[in-house]
């Protein structure tokens, strides 16, 4: 029994048409309205508009079907005072369960979400050039610490680093040039692509400034009261909820982290027990940190399992990383996915509805013809492709090995 393939896609402005996501041979689209005011309603007209344009190719006369669907929402922000704790969070979290109940009107059954602090992902270098002239996504420590001291100087930065680490940053630093340290700032700050918010430095301090008295205890509570508040809508709208771990899972600006450990985890997943109360796997940021056991916590919390993000990461020392081949790095992706397959497994046993678990390749290299186009990063055709092909083919071989 396969996955559900699954293909990200940016909407209509996306290089990546939804003809090249079919020919690539996904059936499921992931998206989101990016365009619609983060906290604001998702209303049932936009839903619908989007899910007609994926599901339905209207330069054909008459219209055909495209043979897609929109099979999971990533993602519907989830709005900074709820994250906060505001006074005001209740009239965010009661707009945030109408677009839920929306979603599930319309018939997207999955939403993948994150309880990230300010910035979404985040990288330094979206064009590291790898040995074969490939380019890929990159995190390098230094190159943060020199953002974070000497560029954001963030009071007290200097306390979160090894001395080491802080010399290292200052060499760096003092070695770049003006437009090195623009794309710098530009890469880390500058949100996620297809995203809605960039921020100056001076913006960019003051929203970090509003956590100054939030710690990570503070911030779980913050998490489970809003879990508390969306799980029953998920449950009666039929939306599966599906938590995206933290990008690095390691702490940044002195900021909150809490979706970034097993333990993490079991306290998202317990704080309010169904499994529309799931998570992401996502195995490159899990996979970030060594201690983080992947295929462990598959077979631990699989029942929760209502999403997959399958990318490998290759550890660099020192906190660095890069995103490396889907069947190279750090993450064993072949007992992974057999860990997946034998969740569905178990659960056509039990006769669930969700028994196929959608899952898509992320962040692939940039290789071939696009490296001389513009894309997103991470998101470009080929590499994608290829991440694709390669998780494909390594599914049916472990379904035709009779290992699971």
């Amino acid at each position: 029994m396969k996955m559900i393939q699954t293909w990200r896609w940016y909407g209509p402005n996306d290089p990546v048409t939804l003809t090249d996501i079919r020919q690539a041979g996904a059936v499921g689209i992931v998206t989101a309205l990016h365009e619609i005011p983060i906290g604001e309603v998702w209303t049932v007209e936009e839903l619908e508009k989007r899910k007609r344009m994926i599901e339905w190719d209207y330069s054909k006369n008459p219209p055909r079907r495209r043979g897609l669907h929109w099979s999971v929402i990533e993602s519907i922000p989830v709005h900074e005072d709820i994250k906060l704790g505001k006074p005001n969070r209740d009239m965010w979290i009661e707009k945030y369960q109408q677009s839920i109940k929306n979603a599930g009107w319309v018939g997207v059954h999955n939403v993948c979400y994150n309880f990230m602090p300010v910035v979404d992902w985040t990288r330094t270098n979206l064009e590291l050039e790898l040995e074969d002239g490939a380019r890929a996504l990159a995190f390098d420590m230094v190159e943060f610490i020199v953002f974070d001291v000497y560029m954001l100087k963030r009071k007290g930065a200097e306390k979160n680093y090894a001395e080491e680490m802080l010399e290292k940053a200052r060499e760096r630093f003092e070695s770049m040039s003006d437009e090195q340290r623009y794309v710098l700032q530009k890469n880390i700050i500058a949100g996620l692509p297809g995203g809605q918010e960039g921020y100056s430095i001076e913006q960019f301090q003051k929203k970090l400034d509003e956590y100054k008295y939030i710690d990570s205890t503070k911030y779980r509570e913050n998490l489970a009261y809003f879990l508390k508040a969306i799980i029953p809508v998920a449950e009666e709208a039929g939306v599966k909820m599906a938590i995206h771990p933290d990008d690095p899972p390691i702490p940044l600006f002195g900021l909150p982290r809490v979706v970034s450990t097993e333990e993490d985890l079991s306290y998202l997943l317990n704080s309010y027990d169904s499994n529309f109360n799931g998570f992401t796997m996502c195995t490159g940021s899990f996979g970030v940190r060594p201690d983080n056991d992947l295929v462990g916590m598959i077979e631990r919390y699989g029942e929760k399992l209502n999403f997959a993000h399958l990318r490998s990461t290759q550890r660099d020392g020192n906190g660095s990383f890069h995103e490396a081949g889907h069947l190279r790095g750090d993450v064993d992706m072949f007992n992974v996915i057999a860990a997946i397959l034998r969740e569905q497994k178990r659960r056509h046993s039990a006769h669930r509805q969700d028994e196929q678990i959608p899952m898509r390749a992320d962040h692939g290299h940039t290789i071939l013809d696009d490296l001389g186009k513009k894309t997103n990063p991470g998101y470009s055709a080929i590499g994608l492709l290829r991440g694709m092909a390669e998780l494909r083919g390594l599914e049916m071989g472990i379904e035709k090995s009779g290992i699971i």
